[in-house]
Formats: structure tokens, sequence, C-alpha cells
């Protein structure tokens, strides 16, 4: 597990998954059996691998990648570094005929990540990439109710996603200072984009042309030094995508807007015979029948609670962390060889979503995708 001791990689991939799963035992395999992880911890900072080590009971770890690589006891190479630190890292774990499995986007260009899908492809290698968000209860209940037809033919979909990050002036900013500077990796577009790329995939289909604008609200701010540094890297993007059925997907995504919806992501779906709103946990429904009669009248005080009209979705399976739920699909892909399609091309699809934003962005314009296939 290379670059797990930052916030993300600690707590979501280290401790509430791969710990989560050697706490109930191992992840369900196939023939009966189960699948328990030994993780070693990798990465360049020896003091702080070591007290990520004592802290959650890890007996291993090391600041030597290539003798990780070369042990025969390990199958699996996973990455949660800064993102312009992971090409080089897949590539070397792929040389070595590792399984690899990485945090997204896979790369900072659409190039880069093609490269490493055909590198994987080419050595016979298992591949996969975290597509989290799928597995969110707020989107598991959307995913539901697709499949259940409860929307008839889907319209469009609207999202809102983000917060207000500090520039570190008046308080510590709550992401690193490298997400904003476009040399080492940063900008909201590479970042996010990639996720609203497999969303849009997996549930509304598929992406076929985008239009965006990007910018940087925020010019400077404060690292975790103290020190003023510019921010080379757009904090916020507006954008549009068209999906080849038809569907008109809106994604405003901001580092620098203060919360005022239901969650932290929002995504309203509209159907000819429904309507939902979901978001990380829960989810709201109004059919067509409950649908009220609105008529537009300024003049008039609101006198509608429009809140009222929708109803919680119910959905009785119970819900897992969503990375750990990732991760035990990915052990079972790589040990009884389960299908598993979120692979290095999903991680270049976005990316080539990403590429294609800023080229919208550029020239002012809408832009198509071309299809990447198998």
């Amino acid at each position: 597990m290379n670059g797990v001791t930052g916030r993300m990689g600690t707590n979501q991939h280290l401790k509430r998954s791969i710990l989560a799963i050697r706490g109930q035992g191992g992840a369900r395999a196939c023939r009966g059996q189960v699948v328990l992880p030994d993780p070693i911890l990798v990465g360049r900072n020896e003091a702080k691998l070591r007290e990520l080590a004592s802290q959650t009971g890890i007996a291993k770890y090391s600041t030597d990648l290539d003798a990780c690589l070369s042990d025969p006891d390990y199958s699996i190479y996973f990455d949660a570094r800064t993102t312009n630190l992971r090409v080089e890292g897949v590539k070397r774990a792929i040389e070595a005929g590792k399984a690899v499995y990485c945090e997204k986007p896979t790369a900072d260009n659409f190039e880069d990540a093609l490269d490493l899908y055909r590198r994987a492809k080419a050595a016979g290698v298992k591949s996969g990439v975290v597509q989290n968000k799928l597995w969110l209860p707020g989107l598991q209940k959307l995913k539901a109710l697709l499949e259940s037809g409860f929307f008839g033919r889907l319209l469009s979909v609207r999202a809102e996603f983000g917060y207000w990050v500090f520039d570190g002036r008046t308080q510590r900013c709550q992401r690193p200072s490298w997400n904003y500077r476009k040399e080492e990796g940063g900008g909201i577009i590479v970042d996010m984009l990639s996720h609203w790329r497999y969303v849009i995939d997996n549930l509304f289909g598929t992406v076929a042309s985008v239009s965006a604008i990007g910018t940087t609200h925020i010019p400077s701010r404060i690292d975790e030094s103290g020190r003023e540094y510019a921010c080379t890297a757009e904090d916020a993007v507006y954008a549009t995508f068209l999906t080849r059925e038809g569907v008109i997907c809106r994604f405003n995504t901001s580092w620098v807007v203060r919360v005022r919806r239901d969650d932290l992501l929002t995504i309203q779906v509209e159907g000819t015979q429904g309507s939902a709103v979901a978001g990380l946990h829960d989810c709201v429904v109004q059919s067509l029948e409950d649908t009220p009669k609105v008529v537009w009248n300024p003049d008039l005080e609101k006198r509608v609670d429009y809140f009222s009209h929708w109803k919680p979705y119910r959905h009785g399976e119970r819900f897992d962390n969503a990375f750990k739920a990732e991760w035990e699909l990915f052990l079972r892909h790589v040990v009884c060889d389960e299908p598993f399609p979120w692979n290095l091309l999903e991680g270049a699809r976005g990316l080539q979503l990403a590429d294609k934003a800023f080229e919208s962005w550029r020239e002012h314009r809408w832009v198509d995708l071309e299809p990447l296939e198998e």
C-alpha cells in the first residue's frame, strides 16, 4: 500500500477498508474461502510509516518500493499517492507482474492514463481503479430506482458538489496545498471530473460531449508552512454533459461554495414518471402522482412547502463503507477471477473527460468524446 499516510489513504483505504476486512475475518471468496489481506505500508517518509504502523498494529513497512515489488508474497500493488507520482509507481508494479489497484485520477493527463491501461493489458495483469461513489448509499438507492423503472424516460440530471475550503488566512486550509498547484497534479477538473465520468456512465448513460468552464476564484492561499503561494490550478468547474442516450447532466463543482443544500453532494434526477434527489446517504423521491401543480405568481408570498411533497426512499439493504465495498470486489476479482469492470481503462475514461473539459474551457465550445473500447 503505497502512499496511505495521507488522510484519505489512512482513513478510507487502510483503516476502514483493509483493516476492517481483516477485522471481520476476511472478505468472502470463492469455494467457501475468504481473502485475508496482509498489508505492507510503503512510502518515502520512514517516520510517518513507522507512526502509522504503530497506530494500526501493522508490522511491516518499507521505503524501498522495488524490494516490495520483487517480493512474491505480495500480489497486489495499491497506489494512493499524489496524482503526479502515480504513473511511475503503477508502471513499475505492472512491470513486476502485480495486480494494480489505485486511486483516481490514475494520471494527470489522458495519454498517460491510457498508456497505463495498455501496459496492464499487454502484461496480462489485473487492474482496478477506485470508483467509490458508486457504492455510496445515496447512489445505490438511485441505482435501485433506475433499475425499477421509477423515473420512466430519463430527462436530466443536476448535481451540486463542494464546500468552502478556507484559504489559510482566517482558518487553516482543510485541503492540502498541492490541490491548488497545477504543476503538482492539482485542480478540481482532473480530480472531480474523473468521479463524474464513472457516476454518469454507470447510472445515466455514456458521456458523449461536454461543455465546461473552470476558474480560479481564490488566486492565492497559505500553505502548511504558513507561506503564501499562488494558486495555479482551478478551484471550480461548471460543466454540462450530454450522454449518448440524450440525457443532459449539469454538474457544478466547487471548493469555493458555502453549503446550503441537503448534503455536500446532491444529485437530482428528472424523469417523465418521477424525480429523485440523492445525497451521500439519503434519497427522496417525488412520483408523477405526488407532483404538485405549481403556478407562477410572484405577487403572493410563498405558501407552498415544496419540500413536503418529497418522500424518503427506503431501500432495505444495509450499506457498507463505499471504499471497503469496492476493495472486497477487487480482492475477489484477483483471487477468484470474478468480474470487475472498473479497470485502468475506466481511469483513462475519467482523464479523457477532464482533457475534453479543458479543451472546451479553452475554446469556449462543446467538445465530443471518442469512444474508448477494450
